[in-house]
């Protein structure tokens, strides 16, 4: 069952491994740790992941982005895909220099989510519930 990282976050935070790939068909980098996170406006993919790849981080732009706390600072992009709960996302996302990434409301927003707190879990609510 997906769940909350206690070890790296204080409070614990919600967290999911999903899979990278440079295009449809490809072999991926699958287990790639992210935090979900419904205040991110966009995803970070960990650099780490991006170089396993061999993605060029050159081809896209430069996008200034401020942290939770006011810090600014320049991220380039890089386009691939990322499949998360069976389903694949493509287009263009940040690279942050960390090990482990965000996964923001550009990937959020097309799932159904139920984050549940006191157990340490999350889940995908399924139609109907």
């Amino acid at each position: 069952m997906p769940g909350y990282d206690a070890s790296q976050f204080d409070p614990p935070a919600p967290v999911a491994t999903v899979t990278l790939r440079r295009r449809r068909g490809e072999r991926g980098l699958s287990g790639v740790l992210m935090v979900i996170d419904s205040g991110a406006d966009v995803s970070l993919i960990p650099a780490a992941a991006v170089r396993g790849l061999g993605l060029d981080e050159s081809v896209e732009k430069s996008y200034e982005v401020t942290a939770f706390d006011g810090t600014e600072s320049m991220a380039v992009s890089v386009r691939c895909e990322l499949v998360f709960l069976r389903r694949v996302f493509r287009g263009a996302y940040l690279v942050v220099e960390d090990a482990i990434g965000i996964l923001g409301r550009d990937v959020l927003n097309h799932l159904s989510l139920v984050l549940d707190g006191p157990a340490l879990h999350w889940r995908e609510e399924q139609p109907g519930e």
